[in-house]
């Protein structure tokens, strides 16, 4: 334990994008920050494309705008969403418009690694930031500050600790949180292909056999694939060779982009639904996959996580001068501010998702019908982008 610890406003533990920007937000807020995370690790030799992409909505978009990290973006590899449509298992088909929506686009289909390099080089600009590699190893709290301890055998003091390290957080674990954790004992295979026919900045999404197909737009006539697979079917998608993962694609989106070409190396990651019984502890908060676990068919995952960012900044920005961050008054209001959004999108995701795993003609037959139903509503598809956006 370090003789003289080093004192910081917060303590950021977690170097995924959710992590690095809430570093960044709080830096940039003027407050003396510390983010624990490993260097960033690059894209695998000759990759010219991240397996990992996420679809930003325009709450997202807002945020990192007013990082400054959006305006660094290589715009030539940025992939609006216009259009999207969903095939049900039953000849449904949903549809929806940007245009008809009154929005700029549905969202931006952004590679991680992009993202990742705008933080990191925002990040290293920030005097107010300073960046340890070590992990932590031990946290205590008392009445003054947090604690956290480092395997490099330095202690920093802090009057807050966010945890941004993933669904297995650390931090979780160390605040006694509860967490309640379904497997949906499915996988989500991601990888990126050249298309035969452009998708035309649309994305595609179909539900088929309890499963999920998504084909995101990229520029230069790519797409990006997460195939949310059961996970034994999955593990068969993830031994083909990239000629026979294409065939496959082509087969289950009915040919809808002609021929594919697969141009990264296919990936897999579990998909579960989790939640906690806390975002807060004594000088603690959670933010993204530590705080919440979604399936990803909608997408939002990411930008949930970035609307946890977006709230505690806010609410660190406007608190009273008295008031240090780890305020229980002021954590509070993070977690009230949090707490809707995160159960709407959870109860919507997860409701679909069981939606579609039902087997049987009946089922199919509701569902499809509902499909249809909400296709004829154009209000009703308004809000549900609305919803999406944030």
């Amino acid at each position: 334990m370090a003789s003289h610890p080093l004192n910081f406003h917060a303590v950021v533990v977690g170097g995924g994008l959710v992590g690095k920007t809430a570093a960044l937000a709080l830096a940039q807020s003027g407050l003396r920050t510390a983010l624990l995370a490993p260097p960033a690790a690059g894209l695998p030799a000759g990759a010219q494309f991240d397996s990992r992409i996420y679809a930003l909505s325009s709450s997202s978009q807002t945020l990192l705008e007013r990082l400054r990290v959006w305006q660094a973006l290589d715009r030539s590899r940025l992939g609006p969403v216009f259009d999207m449509r969903v095939f049900g298992d039953a000849h449904a088909e949903l549809h929806f418009s940007a245009f008809q929506a009154s929005v700029p686009q549905l969202a931006w289909i952004v590679e991680s690694m992009m993202i990742e390099q705008s933080l990191d080089a925002a990040l290293h600009f920030q005097p107010s930031l300073s960046w340890f590699e070590s992990r932590a190893q031990g946290l205590t709290i008392d009445d003054d500050a947090a604690h956290v301890a480092l395997a490099s055998g330095e202690m920093l003091q802090t009057d807050l600790v966010v945890g941004a390290d993933g669904a297995h957080s650390w931090v979780r674990a160390k605040m006694g949180a509860k967490v309640d954790r379904r497997d949906y004992r499915q996988t989500g295979v991601v990888a990126n292909f050249k298309a035969e026919k452009a998708p035309g900045e649309a994305a595609y999404q179909w539900f088929r056999d309890s499963e999920i197909i998504a084909l995101l737009p990229m520029p230069n006539d790519h797409v990006s694939l997460v195939w949310s697979a059961r996970t034994e079917h999955a593990d068969k998608l993830l031994a083909l060779d990239p000629a026979q993962l294409a065939s496959e694609v082509e087969h289950a989106t009915q040919n809808m982009l002609g021929a594919l070409d697969c141009v990264t190396p296919a990936q897999g990651f579990p998909l579960a639904l989790q939640t906690v019984d806390k975002l807060i502890a004594p000088r603690v908060a959670l933010v993204g996959d530590a705080a919440h676990l979604i399936h990803p068919l909608a997408g939002q995952g990411m930008n949930l996580g970035l609307r946890d960012v977006a709230a505690l900044a806010d609410v660190i920005t406007n608190k009273e001068s008295f008031r240090n961050l780890g305020n229980p008054i002021l954590l509070r209001c993070y977690e009230r501010a949090r707490r809707e959004d995160i159960q709407k999108l959870m109860v919507a995701t997860d409701g679909l998702q069981r939606l579609f795993s039902v087997p049987g003609t009946l089922a199919r037959a509701v569902r499809n019908t509902g499909m249809a139903l909400v296709s004829a509503q154009p209000l009703v598809k308004r809000w549900l982008v609305s919803a999406a956006l944030g």
